[in-house]
């Protein structure tokens, strides 16, 4: 056995699943002198065991954008209880994150790679005045809007569809480097005018509005579940969705705006800070299996108690 080979065979594969306020935070990718989650833990880690590899995240949630339930991977030389794990990485990071589990897993999981399913969420206040306290964790959104083409919008999303209409364009991007061949939060938005039909089909499971009437106002949330997104490709449809709710665009014209493959086709992007990564699906060497709901029932500082709303 080589030197190498040997302190391969020493790593143990890690699993977390962290929420998190994204509203400080410049998205979850490490950038050079930004502050992001990744760099958080990365730099948490290092404090704890010494060790600073790179988490692998389930996707790269932009910055504004929270999480309930993002699943991060990374390997360790480090023997270290999972529990005591959790509690030091807590008590290092910023209140604003939170380990709500950690484990070990087998060597093939990686927390992207083995993903099987996302949900996403997107809240939408529905009162009058939009109380300070709430206007991190919502779009504030008061104007008359009819929820039955609201939720019709959104039912005509399940499916397999190219979502390139629903898909970040980023005009610089063809100057800075070739575009990858498989695109979704996890990667850099389509070039303008580079972008391919590879890698823009996504299968939605499931696409729906529904309303909550909560003890903090009235809210619209929309939940989708779907094998995989394309950057911004939630914010771009619910965008879309809330001019259908407001009578600027027709439930109708939703599939001529999927077959134009065309970002002008569609709506606005909806504000950042009313989306969530709600929960990560994997198969049996991944963390939750299928249809498992992130626990509720747990002390999780740094995020108020509305953003625990599920």
């Amino acid at each position: 056995m080589t030197e190498s080979t040997q302190s391969a065979s020493t790593l143990q594969n890690w699993k977390l699943i962290l929420a998190y306020d994204g509203t400080e935070f410049s998205g979850w990718q490490v950038q050079p002198g930004e502050t992001t989650v990744q760099g958080e833990l990365k730099a948490a880690l290092g404090r704890v065991v010494g060790e600073s590899p790179l988490p692998q995240g389930s996707g790269r949630t932009d910055a504004g954008v929270h999480a309930l339930g993002q699943v991060a991977s990374f390997e360790l030389q480090a023997r270290i209880p999972a529990e005591n794990l959790q509690r030091a990485l807590n008590r290092t990071l910023p209140e604003a994150i939170r380990v709500l589990e950690a484990r070990t897993v087998a060597n093939t999981f990686h927390a992207r790679h083995s993903a099987v399913a996302k949900t996403y969420e997107y809240r939408v206040f529905r009162g009058e005045v939009c109380p300070p306290f709430l206007a991190r964790y919502v779009h504030a959104c008061a104007w008359p809007m009819d929820v039955e083409k609201l939720d019709g919008s959104a039912r005509m999303f399940v499916g397999e569809h190219d979502f390139l209409s629903f898909a970040a364009t980023d005009p610089d991007l063809a100057t800075r480097q070739s575009p990858a061949p498989i695109f979704d939060e996890g990667s850099e938005p389509f070039p303008a005018g580079k972008a391919r039909r590879i890698g823009a089909i996504r299968t939605i499971f499931s696409s729906g509005w529904e309303e909550r009437n909560t003890s903090i106002g009235r809210l619209l949330v929309y939940q989708v579940r779907g094998n995989g997104f394309l950057h911004h490709m939630v914010r771009n449809l619910v965008g879309t969705m809330l001019d259908v709710g407001r009578g600027y665009t027709n439930v109708a014209e939703i599939p001529a705006i999927l077959e134009a493959r065309s970002r002008a086709a569609a709506g606005p992007t909806a504000p950042a800070q009313g989306l969530f990564l709600h929960s990560v699906e994997y198969g049996e060497a991944g963390v939750w299996g299928m249809g498992t709901a992130i626990p509720t029932d747990r002390h999780w500082t740094g995020l108020p108690a509305f953003a625990l709303l599920t």
